[in-house]
C-alpha cells in the first residue's frame, strides 16, 4: 500500500477555456493533487533526500499553470500530472482542476484524473 501526499486548494491564475474572455484574461483554478508514494525510507532518516519535496512539485505546477494557456481542463491536468510524476518516487498521482464560478448556478466545474507510474505521461516515466 502507498502512502499520500496531499496538496490541497492550490488556487492558481491562468489562461483556460474557449470563449474570448477566457482566452484573454487569467482566471481561477483550483487544484488539489495526490501524491501516492512510500514514505517509510524518509520517516526512518528524517532526511528531505529521501522524501518526495511537495514543496519543489507544487512550486512546478505553480510556475507551470501560471505560464499555460490551455482550452480544457482535461488538457490541463493531464499537464500537471506530468509535473507530478517528475520525481520518480511518486508511483501514482490524482489531479483535481476546477474552475469556480465557470456555471451559473454551480460553485465549479472541473475534472479528475489518475494516472499510474506506468502510464504514458512521458513526463519522468
Amino acid at each position: 500500500m502507498l502512502d499520500r501526499i496531499e496538496i490541497k486548494d492550490l488556487l492558481v491564475r491562468t489562461i483556460i477555456g474557449i470563449n474570448e474572455d477566457e482566452r484573454n484574461n487569467r482566471q481561477d483554478t483550483l487544484i488539489n493533487v495526490i501524491l501516492f508514494t512510500d514514505t517509510r525510507r524518509a520517516a526512518e532518516t528524517d532526511d528531505i533526500s529521501d522524501a518526495v519535496n511537495y514543496r519543489t512539485i507544487t512550486k512546478n505546477i505553480i510556475d507551470f499553470v501560471e505560464n499555460s494557456r490551455f482550452h480544457l481542463v482535461e488538457a490541463l491536468a493531464e499537464e500537471i500530472a506530468k509535473c507530478c510524476m517528475t520525481d520518480e518516487r511518486v508511483k501514482r498521482v490524482r489531479v483535481s482542476v476546477e474552475k469556480p464560478g465557470a456555471l451559473r448556478f454551480a460553485r465549479s466545474v472541473g475534472i479528475a484524473i489518475e494516472r499510474d507510474r506506468g502510464d504514458s505521461l512521458g513526463g519522468g516515466s
